[in-house]
C-alpha cells in the first residue's frame, strides 16, 4: 500500500534523537499519518490518578528530575513505558481497523511492545513493522536539546538519561530481535531504516513468518 515494507511503522526511541523529526519526513513521503505516542501517555495521565494507576504515575511527585541520580529517573522511565504496553498496543490496533498507513512514535514504545504488535498483526493482510533509533552519546543529545528548546538551558543531566535509556532500548530491541538504526549521520537516516526494515522483512520471509 505505501511503497515500502510497511504499512503500520513504529518508531521507538530515547527523547530528543529525532523520532519526531524522522516520522515527519515519512508520513511526507508516504502519505502517511503519525501518531505521536507522548499525546496518547498524556491522555492516559490526564485520566488517572496515583491511586488507580501509579504505574504511569511515577513522575508526579517529582518536579525536578535532575535532582536524582540519573540511574533512577531510568528505573522509572523504564518501568513507567512497561506500564504503557497495553496503551502502546491499543493504538496499533486502533490503526489496523484503518485502510491508510501510518507512522507512531514515541519514547515509551518498548521493543517488548512493537514486537508483540509485529507477531499480532501477521495474518491481518496489514504489514506492522518496528525500528529503533539510537543515540548513545549525551553530549550530542544536549547539544539537540539545545537546538530544540533554547530557553530551557543546558540540560545535560536529562540527556544522559536519554542515553541510558538509548542503550537499554538498543539493547531490549536486539533480544526481541527488532532492527536498532544509528540516528547519525542524519542525511543518511531514511535510507537506512528503509534498509534495516526491508533486512528484517527477508529475514521473516526466510524463518516462514507470514510478510
Amino acid at each position: 500500500m505505501t511503497g515500502t515494507s510497511w504499512d503500520i511503522l513504529l518508531i521507538g526511541g530515547a527523547s530528543g534523537i529525532g523520532k519526531s523529526r524522522l516520522a515527519a519526513r515519512l508520513a511526507v513521503e508516504h502519505a502517511a499519518f503519525v501518531v505521536e505516542f507522548d499525546d496518547v501517555v498524556s491522555a492516559v495521565e490526564a485520566m488517572t490518578t496515583a491511586e488507580q494507576h501509579p504505574a504511569v504515575h511515577h513522575f508526579d511527585d517529582i518536579p525536578d528530575t535532575s535532582r536524582l541520580p540519573a540511574d533512577e529517573v531510568l528505573d522509572l522511565q523504564i518501568a513507567t513505558a512497561r506500564a504503557l504496553e497495553p496503551a502502546v498496543l491499543g493504538v496499533v490496533d486502533n490503526r489496523l481497523t484503518v485502510d491508510a498507513p501510518a507512522v507512531i512514535e514515541g519514547d515509551y514504545l518498548t521493543p517488548a511492545a512493537a514486537a508483540t504488535a509485529v507477531h499480532r498483526s501477521a495474518g491481518s493482510g496489514r504489514r506492522v513493522r518496528a525500528v529503533f533509533l539510537h543515540e548513545d552519546d549525551p553530549d550530542r543529545i544536549t547539544a539537540n536539546y539545545a537546538s530544540r528548546e533554547p530557553g530551557s538551558g543546558e540540560q545535560r543531566h536529562r540527556a544522559q538519561v536519554s542515553a541510558d535509556y538509548s542503550r537499554w532500548l538498543a539493547d531490549q530491541a536486539g533480544r526481541h530481535g527488532l532492527p536498532v538504526v544509528e540516528c547519525r549521520p542524519w542525511d543518511s537516516l531514511v535510507a537506512r531504516v528503509g534498509r534495516a526494515l526491508e533486512q528484517g522483512r527477508n529475514r521473516r520471509a526466510a524463518e516462514g513468518m507470514t510478510a
